[in-house]
């Protein structure tokens, strides 16, 4: 039993962390890893925005403009949300959410840390090697096939990589959700954050092999010599975008799933109220997992296939704004009647989340319409749709989520004061960077573009100064962490008061296998109100 009261030996740090198969460590360490890489990935985002600063400017050749947003793409959504939404959020509390010592397979679940570090460091020796690629994250053919140095064979072997890793943790955290749940754990009881996981698990698990199919195929026609996308010996480069996007856009859910999952905890903690409509946000994320598979063409309204071929997918583009207008309901009637706390977690998820998100969603709809998309398509209006999505939701849930289980992870106390300038920071510079891009689209400003015309100027100028107040928030941001994870003060088990069981039955930080006894679940994991402060679980 010693080494389930956490009472172990001390190790070396190269068996404590290098050879660890510990969920929490793993967590930590795809968290520290995706910070390195979100870094690298702004900093391309910062020379974009340097060049677009004025309309002649040439301090980034065309070359190196076009690498720069080939690998910020690339990085931020491989390297950076999806890693760490579901490989350092899902790592770390999944297991201990619903009263497991680990994963279901602890070595499988280190080896897609590895992986995902392996996947990184490959597509980072480009810059090594001076051989970034330069063909956008989505690398279409016939322009990728011809694309000259082993930039491109660099980044079609770093997406196998990610991708088994992606395809590894699904497998895990399926497995371990549907089979190591403590006793009195129904499905109908697990945490919001675990649906939201378990339905990204899926989503990763079957959308992720038409990537792989359409990266190899593009391989081959590079140096096999193959004909997938050569219309001239009848191959077809429309293939490879179905294959693409048949991925990426369920990716796209990847990266919002699970930060939905992580506002369905946050707010009933510090509105003090249950979570209104349980049932409708558990089941509206199956929904989207679900209709996510059916909305890919909207990409390629403008690529050539038929007026009528798209109307299909408008529809079930429209469709899908349904499930996430449910969540949207169920947290603002959460937050009705509820004694909010406006803690730095609450500002990131309502302020930031739910606020600059719904922005997102509505030019979603925007652009999901067959006649809008055939103007607006390729335009910066797309730009500031998913910036708003990506940035607006998922990074505000991801350091949402971080201040909230700052104290879990560490068991110290960050400063409030501090973390709220930082907020409004993060909130003012988001807004300033990807509001005027929808006006510079409307104005008819192509994406991808390192010039403009000089009528744009003003615009372009505030989304430069906005994103380099991001850049400086979000410096300020991992300083504060680190500050606080040294220096901060001591936090208790349970600082926020919360119901669910990494809260009421694990220590600050947890103990090596998470819980001193089994828990036993006996009521659902967000009964606040009547019922202020009860735990959710009892000790076996």
């Amino acid at each position: 039993m010693a080494a389930a009261t956490g009472d172990v030996k001390r190790r070396s740090f190269f068996r404590e962390w290098i050879l660890t198969v510990d969920h929490k460590k793993i967590g930590i360490m795809y968290a520290v890893t995706a910070i390195v890489f979100f870094f690298i990935g702004g900093l391309a985002a910062l020379f974009i925005r340097t060049q677009l600063a004025m309309p002649g400017n040439m301090i980034i050749p065309p070359d190196m403009f076009n690498q720069a947003f080939t690998m910020h793409g690339t990085i931020m959504i491989f390297l950076w949300i999806i890693p760490m939404l579901t490989g350092a959020f899902g790592n770390y509390l999944v297991p201990i959410m619903i009263g497991a010592h680990d994963m279901a397979f602890p070595k499988m679940n280190a080896l897609s840390y590895w992986l995902f570090l392996l996947g990184g460091l490959v597509l980072m020796s480009s810059f090594v090697v001076g051989a970034i690629p330069e063909v956008g994250w989505t690398a279409y053919p016939p322009y990728s096939i011809q694309s000259q140095g082993a930039g491109l064979d660099l980044w079609v072997t770093s997406v196998h990589i990610l991708g088994l890793s992606s395809i590894l943790a699904a497998i895990n955290f399926i497995v371990t959700t549907f089979n190591m749940r403590a006793p009195g754990m129904t499905m109908n009881r697990m945490p919001l954050f675990v649906w939201a996981n378990l339905v990204t698990s899926f989503i990763q698990l079957f959308g992720t092999p038409a990537l792989a199919g359409a990266v190899t195929t593009l391989l081959m026609d590079r140096h096999l010599k193959t004909t997938f996308y050569d219309v001239a010996a009848g191959g077809d480069p429309m293939l490879y975008q179905h294959l693409f996007w048949f991925y990426s856009h369920p990716a796209v859910y990847v990266m919002i799933v699970p930060a939905m999952g992580i506002v369905s905890e946050i707010i009933p903690v510090f509105a003090r109220k249950p979570i209104f409509g349980y049932k409708a946000i558990a089941y509206s994320s199956i929904m989207i997992g679900l209709l996510g598979f059916l909305v890919w063409a909207h990409h390629m309204f403008v690529a050539g296939m038929q007026l009528s071929a798209g109307i299909p997918f408008m529809i079930t583009s429209l469709i899908i704004a349904v499930p996430t207008a449910i969540k949207i309901f169920n947290w603002l009637a959460s937050l009705w009647g509820g004694q909010i706390n406006y803690t730095t977690p609450m500002l990131y998820v309502t302020f930031g989340f739910i606020g600059l998100f719904t922005v997102g969603g509505l030019s979603g709809i925007v652009l999901g319409n067959v006649p809008l998309d055939l103007h607006l398509h390729d335009t910066y209006f797309v730009v500031a749709h998913f910036h708003y999505v990506l940035f607006g939701g998922s990074m505000m849930a991801i350091i949402a989520g971080t201040y909230f289980w700052f104290p879990k992870v560490t068991g110290k106390m960050y400063k409030e004061s501090t973390a709220k300038i930082i907020f409004w920071t993060y909130f003012i510079g988001t807004n300033l960077t990807f509001f005027p891009m929808h006006m510079i689209g409307l104005n008819g400003m192509p994406r991808r573009v390192f010039v403009y015309t000089p009528d744009l100027t003003f615009l372009n100028q505030i989304s430069t100064a906005g994103a380099f107040l991001v850049g400086l928030a979000s410096l300020a941001f991992v300083i504060q962490i680190c500050v606080a994870t040294m220096k901060g003060e001591k936090a208790s088990a349970n600082p926020w008061n919360a119901n669910t069981l990494e809260w009421t039955n694990a220590s600050s930080p947890p103990t090596e296998f998470n819980f001193e006894a089994l828990p036993i679940v006996t009521e659902d994991p967000y009964q606040y109100g009547e019922k202020p402060g009860k735990s959710k679980g009892n000790i076996a």
